[in-house]
């Protein structure tokens, strides 16, 4: 299906592996100019090779860690000036540490919220001007089902995250018509990091093997698997594309069916 975003300019943050990239894949597949960043140079140079080879668009790949203060901006400003413009950001940031609330300190709630939080006001406050000026600008929020439903052992995940759900709703109203603002709500997904923890559950004798394993993270999802990352991209592509035109303010559970509130 085109979606209409050839041309166009997406910026996606904390994209050099994961669901980050999964929508910088989805974006450089319509042949829109993507721009992403990491922390890790060598894996944002691979994210960065990777994408070139997709589509006909432009790739910038810069480093930065979002979670630093000036970072966002500098993110923005950098891919800017590589297109000419901004029209579609996407705000992605890797999970804070598991736990229980009574093993969480100070220092792990204010990272989280750096992290989840204060990574997305920056960012999209330095891009609204440039989404406002274009034809129809788009953001959308990559949070997690547990801002519906909290997940055992994520208190910090389950609690933070929530912070940009109110955001994006407050956006929503803020910057419309001239930008539409939305979060999708993941479930499982089998990024690299799923593998890695079901490897390691294996290597502990958990399961027999890597299927077994899979097959426990597919538990309570009524479509019985986990999901693709290019399932998640895409959703996003389509939420940034004209024909989600009329969605705005909107959180999508994007998760075989897990949600049940």
């Amino acid at each position: 299906m085109d979606l209409g975003l050839d041309g166009n300019a997406a910026l996606c943050t904390a994209a050099s592996s994961g669901l980050g990239f999964a929508c910088a894949e989805a974006f450089a597949e319509e042949d829109a100019d993507v721009a992403i960043c990491g922390r890790d140079e060598e894996r944002l140079a691979d994210a960065r090779e990777a994408l070139a080879d997709i589509g006909s668009g432009d790739v910038l790949a810069v480093q930065a860690d979002v979670t630093e203060k000036d970072a966002p901006e500098g993110f923005v400003d950098e891919t800017v000036e590589a297109f000419g413009g901004l029209d579609h950001v996407v705000t992605s940031a890797g999970g804070p540490p598991s736990g229980p609330f009574l093993d969480t300190d100070d220092e792990d709630w204010q990272h989280a919220y750096d992290l989840l939080v204060m990574s997305v006001v920056r960012a999209t406050r330095a891009a609204y001007p440039h989404l406002k000026a274009g034809d129809g600008g788009t953001i959308v929020n990559i949070t997690s089902r547990s801002v519906q439903e909290v997940i055992d052992g994520l208190v910090l995940s389950n609690s933070v995250r929530r912070a940009v759900i109110g955001l994006m709703k407050t956006q929503a109203r803020e910057f419309a018509p001239e930008v539409r603002t939305n979060a999708v709500l993941p479930g499982a997904h089998e990024t690299s990091r799923i593998e890695e923890l079901i490897e390691q559950s294996v290597d502990r004798g958990e399961f027999a093997d890597y299927e077994e394993g899979r097959e426990d993270w597919s538990e309570g999802v009524p479509l019985e698997r986990v999901g693709d990352p290019e399932e998640l991209g895409e959703a996003v592509a389509w939420l940034s594309s004209d024909a989600a035109s009329y969605v705005n303010g909107a959180a999508v559970p994007v998760d075989g069916g897990s949600l049940r509130s």
